[in-house]
């Protein structure tokens, strides 16, 4: 029984896997949408050029960096207060 369990098990765990994968994938794709729309709306007009010019992914992964900083630096003018 053991021993059945054990050459079980390895098609049970692909079989998960396979199902939380199409359980994420939509997921991933409501969040992107977020993303994107945050990008729009909250966007400065240097980051909508690059946009238009080189796409979605170099202008969100811009748009990102800004905010990383902005958070950076927010934080450091809380601890300096």
């Amino acid at each position: 029984m053991i021993g059945f369990a054990l050459l079980l098990f390895p098609f049970v765990l692909l079989g998960f896997v396979m199902v939380m994968g199409r359980v994420e994938e939509p997921l991933s794709e409501i969040a992107a949408e977020r993303d994107i729309e945050q990008f729009l709306d909250d966007a400065n007009a240097e980051e909508l050029d690059v946009f238009v010019r080189e796409g979605t992914d170099s202008a969100l992964s811009r748009f990102q960096a800004r905010l990383g900083l902005n958070r950076l630096r927010r934080g450091w003018r809380r601890a300096a207060d």
